[in-house]
C-alpha cells in the first residue's frame, strides 16, 4: 500500500486509554488493517522529542515475516504517517520446515562459499515477487578470506537459497587476477577492484543508476547480444562462477565466468590506463564523462564466445562518441575448446587497440591503417599485455598465446626477450614482412628492450598500476608509452614513433632517459640514421 501521510494528524478515539507504543502500534494496525491480533507482532521502535515510531510486522502460525512490514509515526498523540509492506497469504508456505536448519546452513556456506558464523538462526517468512509466501531459515555466513559478510535466506522446505542481505555491500568477482596470464595459473577471489579515480562510481553505476549485471559505466560483458549480460547471484554484486576448461565453453558455469573475466579485465585495463592519462579528454571508453571533456556513450562492449570466427579476437575502435567493440572467440586448436576470454594477454592485447587508435590522431580511430601503423597497433597491444604480466624486476622473456594453443611457443615467432639469439628481429626485418601482426612483433620487441631498460635502471614498483607518482621503471615505461601516443602523427612510422618516445621523456622526465631509450631502438637497428626498413645502430653523439 505505500505510505500514507495525515498532514496534521488523525485524532485517535476520545475513549483510547493512554498505552504503551508496542501495544498502540499493534492496535492502530489491526484496526487500520482489519487484521486480528495473531496476525501481528511489535519488532521496534522509539521516541523522541518531536515524534515516537513504531514497526509491526506480519506473522503466519507464529512467524515473522521478514519483509512484510508497517511503520506508523505520531506527533504528540495523532498518528501522521502510516506505511505497510503486508502481503496476502494465499500462496504461503506451510509453516513447519522440512528441511533442517544444519541443512540450511550448508547450503548458504556453499553458495556464498563462507562459514556459519555462529549467530543464532531464525525462522522467516519472506514475501517473493511472484506473490508467493517462502518459509526460510536466517542464517548468517561470513569469509574470513574476502570479508564478505551475508544473511541467506534458504528455503525451508527445497534448500534454496532464495535471497542475501550483503551487510558489507563489496562488489565481488571470481577472475583470472590481472597480473595471471592463463586460467591455469588459477582464479581468485576479487573484491571492489575499481579504482576509485577511474571510476568514481566503481563499475556498475553510470550516475543514472546501479546494476547488478557485466554492465557499467566502461564496459558491458555478454554472450549473444548486448541483452545478455550476467546478472548477479540474488540481486547482489557477486560474480562467483569457476571455469571448467574439462568441460566445453558452453557448459557449466564456463559462459558466467567468461563474462566476468571480460568485465573485470576491460575495466581493470580502463583503470590503470586512466591513472596514465587515457582519459576522458584523451577519448577514452565510458558512457558517462562526468563533465570532463571527450565525448560520451561509448563504453566498450565485450562479447565472449562470439560467433563468427575462431582462433582469433578483434576491437573495433570507432571515432571517440562511439562504443569500442570487441569480439573475444573460441579456440579450436584443443580436443575440448579453449575460451579466449579466459587468457588475460589476449583481453588486454584487444583493449589496447582501443587506447591506440584513439589517443593516435586525436580521438578518430583512423591513424592506424597502414601495415607499418598497424603492424605497430599489434605491437603495442602485445606490449601493453606484457606490461601487466612481468611480475618483478627480473624482466621475463615474454610468450602471448600459450593456453589458447596449447602451445607453449604462443602465437609468436620468437618470444620477446632482449637476447638477440631467443628473437632476432630487427627494424630491416620489417622488409620482408607484409602483415600486420608479424610487423607487430618487431615493434612489441624494441619495446620489450626499452622496458628491460628502464626497469634496470629504475627497479620495479608492484603498486605500478595504481600509483603512476612511483619511480619505478614499469611506471615510467607506461607513462612514456601513453605520453608518446598523443605525440606522434596520424599513420605513424617506426622512426615518428622512436622519436615520440624520446620526445616523450623530455616533456616529462626532462630527459633523464633519453639515452637509455636511443641506446635499447638502436640494438634492434633503429638508430639515429634508420630509414627505409635499413639498420642503423647509432646513437647521438651526447649518448655514445
Amino acid at each position: 500500500m505505500g505510505v500514507q501521510t495525515f498532514g496534521a494528524g488523525l485524532e485517535q478515539p476520545a475513549s483510547a486509554a493512554p498505552q504503551a507504543l508496542s501495544e498502540e502500534s499493534v492496535s492502530f494496525v489491526k484496526s487500520r488493517l482489519g487484521v486480528d491480533t495473531s496476525k501481528v507482532s511489535f519488532k521496534s521502535g522509539y521516541s523522541t522529542k518531536l515524534n515516537r515510531v513504531a514497526y509491526v510486522k506480519q506473522v503466519h502460525n507464529g512467524v515473522p515475516f521478514a519483509n512484510a512490514v508497517a511503520n506508523i509515526a505520531w506527533k504528540g498523540n495523532k498518528v501522521v504517517s502510516f506505511g505497510s509492506s503486508f502481503v496476502k497469504t494465499e500462496k504461503i508456505a506451510d509453516s513447519t520446515p522440512t528441511i533442517p536448519v544444519e541443512a540450511a546452513i550448508t547450503a548458504a556456506e556453499a553458495a556464498l562459499e563462507g562459514k556459519y558464523n555462529g549467530h543464532p538462526p531464525t525462522l522467516e517468512y519472506v514475501a517473493r515477487p511472484d506473490g508467493s509466501v517462502a518459509l526460510t531459515h536466517v542464517v548468517q555466513i561470513q569469509s574470513d578470506q574476502t570479508g564478505a559478510w551475508y544473511e541467506a535466506f534458504v528455503d525451508a522446505h527445497s534448500g534454496d537459497v532464495l535471497s542475501v542481505t550483503d551487510f558489507v555491500s563489496d562488489a565481488t568477482y571470481k577472475v583470472l587476477p590481472i597480473e595471471k596470464e592463463t586460467l591455469p595459473e588459477g582464479q581468485e577471489i576479487r573484491v571492489d577492484p575499481h579504482d576509485i579515480l577511474a571510476s568514481p562510481l566503481a563499475w556498475h553505476d553510470d550516475g543514472t543508476g546501479r546494476t547488478n549485471n557485466t554492465s557499467g559505466n566502461n564496459v558491458m560483458a555478454y554472450k549473444g547480444t548486448t541483452g545478455v549480460t550476467l546478472e548477479s547471484s540474488r540481486g547482489l554484486l557477486v560474480f562467483n562462477y569457476t571455469y571448467d576448461d574439462s568441460i566445453a565453453p558452453t557448459e557449466g558455469q564456463n559462459v558466467d565466468a567468461a563474462r566476468t573475466n571480460a568485465f573485470y579485465i576491460i575495466n581493470t585495463v580502463h583503470d590503470f590506463s586512466y591513472r596514465y592519462g587515457f582519459t576522458e579528454a584523451a577519448f577514452n571508453f565510458q558512457t558517462n564523462n562526468f563533465g570532463k571533456g571527450g565525448k560520451e556513450n561509448d563504453r566498450v562492449l565485450i562479447e565472449v564466445q562470439a560467433p563468427g570466427g575462431t582462433n582469433n579476437a578483434n576491437f573495433a575502435s570507432p571515432p571517440d562518441g562511439q562504443s569500442g567493440s570487441c569480439r573475444m572467440y573460441l579456440w579450436t586448436r584443443t580436443p575440448v575448446f579453449r575460451d579466449g576470454a579466459l587468457e588475460n594477454d589476449i583481453i588486454v592485447h584487444e583493449m589496447t587497440h582501443g587506447i591506440t587508435n584513439r589517443m593516435t590522431g586525436g580521438g578518430t580511430g583512423r591513424c592506424l591503417q597502414s601495415v607499418e601503423a598497424g603492424g605497430m597497433g599489434e605491437g603495442w597491444s602485445d606490449a601493453l599485455a606484457e606490461w601487466t604480466q612481468q611480475k618483478s624486476g627480473t624482466v621475463e622473456d615474454y610468450i602471448l598465446g600459450q593456453y589458447v594453443t596449447n602451445n607453449p611457443n604462443g602465437i609468436r615467432t620468437y618470444p620477446y626477450s632482449t637476447n638477440v639469439t631467443t628473437n632476432p628481429l630487427r627494424y630491416s626485418s620489417i622488409a620482408a614482412l607484409n602483415e600486420v601482426h608479424r610487423v607487430g612483433e618487431v615493434w612489441a620487441n624494441m619495446l620489450h628492450n626499452v622496458y628491460a631498460a628502464l626497469v634496470e635502471k629504475h627497479e620495479w614498483s608492484e603498486n605500478a598500476r595504481t600509483n603512476p607518482d612511483g619511480t619505478g621503471g614499469n611506471v615510467v615505461y607506461l607513462h612514456l608509452f601513453i605520453d608518446a601516443l598523443a605525440l606522434q602523427p596520424c599513420t605513424p612510422t617506426f622512426v615518428a614513433a622512436r622519436d615520440a618516445w624520446i620526445q616523450a621523456d623530455i616533456n616529462r622526465y626532462n630527459g633523464e632517459n633519453v639515452c637509455l631509450i636511443w641506446k635499447a631502438f638502436a640494438s634492434r637497428g633503429l638508430g639515429v640514421n634508420a630509414a627505409k626498413y635499413v639498420d642503423d645502430s647509432s646513437v647521438p653523439s651526447a649518448c655514445a
